[in-house]
């Protein structure tokens, strides 16, 4: 199968707006997203990295049905989104998971709250937990888990639902570096096999080539596109990508593209 995603698109934002509301009279309400258009096609693994506080975040809460968009509309497969659902799994950054279950445990507390039957989530699950690398961990404890281990234990409690979408918010953002890198290299590994349309939501410019289609640069809140590039290098890459030309020119460019609007507020007024 091509790399290349073809076809309708699986998620589109179409005027997505987002204000929030003060309740204090001294505070103004804040506009996280304006005029957020954006396509995103089957299979696609698109990441989005901006300055902080640009409505990244809010975009993807807005497809997981966690929040409402003020105006505009977010849909998948043409379908507006009006809350939460199993299609979707979430990957945030902290893996929340609860410290009193077992690895197991916590993957299938989801379906196994939904009233499916044990015979048909729990070798689902033992799947998952070869396929992230966590075999012999079935009866641990999180306390006993790395921090790569414990997003590993989140990433196969998304993918035991089988979701068409994983929405990941700055999953490997707490992570070290070497681990990162294995974390990197394992999603690749999961979406080959899986397949499903990816939003990676990080403020790492290089993460975000390493794994992706496409990125999205946006400008400071109000959040819009502000620049996309396409990574022509096929998936799954390997590290040597890391210093190819490809990779260190896209990177400079979405880094200038991120830095600009940063370096916006920055610049003293003249006087």
């Amino acid at each position: 199968m091509p790399d290349a995603p073809v076809g309708q698109s699986k998620i589109s934002f179409a005027g997505v707006e987002k204000v929030y509301s003060s309740a204090s009279a001294r505070v103004t309400s804040t506009r996280a997203l304006e005029a957020f258009n954006l396509d995103i096609a089957r299979a696609e693994i698109l990441s989005i990295v901006g300055p902080t506080g640009c409505g990244k975040s809010t975009a993807l809460n807005i497809l997981a049905g966690f929040e409402l968009a003020s105006a505009g509309a977010v849909q998948v497969d043409g379908n507006v989104i009006v809350g939460p659902g199993p299609d979707r799994g979430v990957v945030f950054q902290q893996a929340s998971l609860f410290p009193w279950m077992t690895v197991l445990s916590n993957v299938v507390l989801g379906v196994k709250c939904r009233g499916l039957p044990r015979e048909d989530y729990e070798p689902r699950a033992r799947r998952l937990l070869v396929e992230v690398g966590l075999k012999g961990f079935e009866g641990h404890y999180p306390y006993q888990l790395s921090g790569g281990m414990q997003q590993r234990v989140q990433i196969a409690r998304a993918l035991i639902n089988e979701p068409e979408i994983l929405l990941m918010d700055e999953p490997f953002g707490a992570l070290d570096y070497q681990t990162r890198l294995l974390m990197q290299k394992l999603l690749l590994r999961l979406w080959e096999h899986f397949r499903p349309t990816i939003l990676f939501i990080t403020h790492d410019v290089g993460e975000a080539i390493f794994i992706s289609d496409r990125v999205i640069a946006m400008t400071k809140r109000p959040g819009r596109v502000k620049r996309e590039v396409r990574v022509q290098a096929p998936k799954p890459r390997d590290y040597e990508f890391i210093g190819s030309a490809e990779f260190t020119a896209l990177e400079r460019e979405l880094v200038m593209a991120v830095q600009s609007e940063v370096e916006v507020d920055e610049v003293p007024a003249a006087h």
